[in-house]
């Protein structure tokens, strides 16, 4: 079926002339601006007054699913026509809206819940027309990440969003395994029905007594917050099978960073090995078990070695 994007009508000279935000006007003869609009992810309320204002001046909103972004536009009172941007037809959308946008109109990017391209499409969208120096203005609102990390009681100096893991087990321990030595909170999104197998992946990568906080159903009437070990938690969530529903955010704290051996006989032993040609990974498990030194300290410290030979 053929999906036509809707056309602006005319507007009055007056209503022309209204500026969306002070900074973030561009003259519609010009070219037009995109606006990157982030929507509840739960409360409604949560929306801000710019969002609003901005969702009804556009000429059209590109939203991830038209038929979930009607309810929340009606209950916003927004009119603004509706097209549809998702993984399946972004790039083909992107170069109609890129047109669109060329003779002036002004338009909006929402998502599903949240800030648009945090895990949602737009990325292509948003490349293309800063390629092509056409405005993009954020208006910031609810993020899942943030909303979670500043709740969770873990550190939030440094951490890495690592998205949705793998569906497959395999990939998905792999995925784990190559971050257990990361030293920033660790930051992930799963669904129901994959959270149990996830919780036990990160107990198998990250050790049963690493700490950690799942977050569900926030701003929402149920929200709730759990912490604990990664063990406690999967135990949890194995107990209560009627908590397992929403969407999850999961965060677990870093790794604790292992300081480097010191330059004792450590190094003498190392560098005789390494003359001899012994794998970097024999001489760590040779000198770990020698020194009783962690694996990962002695490993960094072979490479530092073997660099100056």
């Amino acid at each position: 079926m053929t999906e036509f994007l809707p056309q602006p009508q005319p507007q009055p000279e007056a209503e022309q002339s209204l500026r969306f935000v002070q900074d973030s006007f561009i003259d519609a003869s010009v070219t037009g601006t995109l606006f990157i609009v982030a929507t509840p992810i739960g409360n409604l309320n949560d929306i801000s007054t710019r969002a609003i204002e901005t969702l009804q001046k556009v000429h059209w909103i590109a939203a991830e699913d038209t038929r979930h972004s009607k309810s929340l536009l009606n209950a916003l009172g927004v009119s603004t026509p509706m097209l549809s941007l998702h993984d399946h037809n972004e790039q083909f959308r992107a170069e109609q809206l890129l047109t669109r946008l060329l003779a002036g109109e002004n338009g909006a990017l929402i998502s599903d819940a949240g800030t648009p391209l945090i895990n949602d499409p737009g990325f292509h969208l948003v490349k293309l027309l800063r390629q092509q120096k056409i405005k993009v203005v954020p208006i910031p609102g609810a993020s899942a990440v943030i909303t979670a990390l500043c709740a969770a009681g873990l550190p939030t100096n440094r951490f890495s969003y690592e998205g949705f893991l793998p569906a497959k087990s395999a990939k998905r321990l792999d995925v784990l395994s190559a971050l257990q030595n990361d030293t920033r909170t660790l930051v992930f999104y799963e669904s129901p029905h994959r959270v149990l197998d996830s919780l036990a992946a990160m107990r198998e990568a990250f050790g049963a007594a690493r700490q950690m906080v799942s977050a569900r159903e926030m701003t929402k009437q149920f929200e709730q917050f759990v912490s604990g070990t990664v063990d406690e938690v999967l135990n949890y969530y194995n107990e209560h099978p009627d908590k397992v529903r929403g969407e999850f955010v999961l965060m677990v704290m870093g790794a604790v960073a292992q300081d480097a051996p010191e330059v004792t006989e450590q190094d003498g032993l190392i560098n005789l090995m390494l003359q001899q040609a012994l794998p970097v990974k024999q001489i760590t498990d040779i000198v770990s078990q020698y020194s009783g030194l962690k694996k990962k300290a002695v490993y960094n410290r072979v490479l530092q070695l073997k660099e100056l030979i």
